[in-house]
């Protein structure tokens, strides 16, 4: 372990501490919670930095002890290198984790939006089986969903939905369940029991405070208008629905599912703030590698993420080529397997990347 590195991480840690005890920090919403968030990263490395150079200086005593033993101090001395050599390769690879580039959405809520794609009416029944997917995942993580925008369809499906997921570790569960999702079944709508293959797409944004997304007034339109339900009919005598425009980018949202013109506005700003929050960060990821796809795409079957084929009782994702055969219990929301291999796999890539920049 390098010691002038370790000396720099306790005191940019005690530096950090200071400034958590700062009133003009704790009156600063946005610096509190940087300072909150580098806290926390570097508790987590100095842990393991700490414990990799107390391994570093026993493996240094026990040869030292080596050189001098005879008979069987020897093997006692060797055990005690060989354990102390396997506890220094795995801090080795523990503090290597820990110091990949950070997500800076980590700790966040998520905002879910889910829309029926191609398939028509069957699309829109699958976006609903999707919704309420992610809704049982939910319950098992102990999260809170709550609903803040959905539009029903005509046959009980749903148009689209968008929700908010709060608790611990949502934006690193359910990032990855950004893109098309395919599904291939015989719908309700077939006469023939013929297979149809329909999507629906899901985006997956970053719940944005207030104080990092700051939206001029002037670059808002907003339009109200009467709440409708399934096939068009108003469903409320005032003008209580808002339909929120960012004009520079074109961003549209609707909200119309609470009785308040007030609570819909904001709602849709909540929503908004997100999306911007998305762009922005897409943006710089963008800049920084060559090719970057959007989550959604154009909503086509053929940019499928995840494919849910009911006959077989088969999901597969198809980014880390995992076939499970258990569709209908991750359709009950036991998704965490193909959750841990998509992080799993994103950590692969974030060690070879980071390994081929050392190179």
């Amino acid at each position: 372990m390098d010691r002038e590195r370790l000396d720099a991480w306790e005191q940019e840690y005690q530096s950090v501490l200071d400034s958590l005890g700062d009133p003009a920090v704790v009156a600063d919403q946005a610096r509190l919670r940087d300072a909150s968030r580098r806290h926390k990263d570097l508790e987590a490395l100095l842990t393991v930095a700490r414990r990799l150079s107390q391994a570093e200086e026993n493996m240094v005593t026990a040869r030292q002890m080596l050189a001098e033993a005879s008979g069987e101090d020897r093997e006692v001395v060797n055990a005690e290198i060989e354990q102390a050599a396997a506890e220094t390769a795995e801090l080795e690879e523990e503090l290597s984790l820990l110091l990949l580039p950070k997500d800076p959405n980590v700790g966040r809520n998520v905002i879910v939006e889910i829309r029926g794609a191609e398939g028509g009416e069957e699309a829109n029944l699958f976006a609903k089986d999707l919704f309420e997917m992610y809704r049982r995942y939910a319950e098992r993580h102990g999260w809170r969903l709550e609903v803040l925008s959905a539009d029903p369809s005509d046959r009980d499906g749903l148009n689209e939905v968008t929700f908010m997921v709060k608790g611990a570790d949502t934006w690193t569960r359910l990032k990855n369940e950004g893109g098309t999702h395919r599904v291939q079944r015989v719908p309700v709508t077939e006469s023939q029991g013929r297979i149809h293959t329909s999507a629906a797409t899901v985006m997956v944004l970053p719940e944005a405070d207030e104080v990092e997304v700051s939206i001029d007034p002037a670059d808002l339109r907003v339009d109200v208008f009467r709440s409708t339900g399934p096939g068009g009919q108003s469903v409320n005598t005032t003008d209580s629905a808002v339909r929120m425009t960012h004009l520079p980018t074109g961003i549209v949202v609707s909200m119309q599912d609470e009785k308040s013109q007030i609570q819909n506005r904001a709602r849709a700003m909540q929503v908004m703030r997100a999306r911007l929050l998305k762009l922005e960060q897409d943006r710089v990821a963008a800049e920084q590698s060559e090719q970057r796809r959007s989550q959604v795409g154009a909503g086509s079957r053929s940019e499928k993420i995840r494919t849910y084929n009911f006959k077989e009782n088969r999901v597969t994702d198809h980014r880390v080529k995992l076939t499970l055969h258990k569709l209908d219990r991750v359709l009950e929301g036991d998704l965490d397997e193909i959750v841990d291999a998509l992080l799993a796999d994103e950590r692969e890539r974030q060690i070879a990347t980071a390994a081929a920049r050392r190179a």
